[in-house]
């Protein structure tokens, strides 16, 4: 009896007080609470899993919308401009012209000239600025217009100070500027 009783001791009063005892005490206490958990849950479906894949394929678009594929390149879309409108074309080179300003303008009359050619959310971020003036100089060339979609065209106009580029957008076909950009040559 006394060979059981040391095994006794031994297990409750130096094993389950040690780290190693501890540890091993959490992992038969895991392995009884996922083990009930399985017998509770009852035999296991085979066609459940990861390693079943769908007959099917999976749709995020109702197969009758059309081709979901890549939008082709091989043809450029066409801006397009509401009845008595100007383009945007004209829209750039304007807005081109009123961003430079001219010497002396006062910076009141230099928002009131963009207004007209710009976005309401273009308006408010420039209503802080300054005109540029002649640090960007005077327009050097043709303006180049970049379509994008229907609705959206970027424009760029080379001065003799740099480089400005727009972009224009028409949602409702009349076109104004919504971001300005400009670099100078280095």
């Amino acid at each position: 009896m006394t060979v059981v009783r040391r095994a006794v001791e031994f297990l409750f009063l130096r094993l389950l007080r040690s780290r190693l005892g501890v540890a091993l005490g959490i992992a038969v206490l895991v392995l009884g609470v996922v083990g009930g958990a399985r017998l509770a849950a009852g035999p296991a479906d085979p066609a459940a899993g990861l390693s079943n894949r769908p007959t099917d394929p999976i749709t995020t678009v109702h197969p009758t919308t059309g081709d979901d594929g890549a939008i082709s390149t091989t043809t450029t879309p066409s801006p397009v401009t509401r009845p008595g409108q100007p383009a945007p074309k004209l829209v750039a080179e304007r807005f081109a012209v009123a961003w430079l300003g001219h010497p002396g303008q006062a910076v009141a009359d230099w928002h009131d000239a963009l207004r007209p050619l710009a976005t309401a959310n273009l308006a408010e971020k420039l209503s802080g600025a300054e005109p540029v003036g002649s640090s960007a100089g005077a327009v050097t060339g043709e303006v180049t217009i970049r379509p994008r979609g229907e609705t959206i065209v970027e424009a760029t106009i080379p001065l003799d100070g740099g480089r400005l580029r727009l972009e224009l957008l028409a949602p409702d076909g009349r076109w104004l500027v919504d971001a300005v950009d400009w670099s100078r040559d280095e």
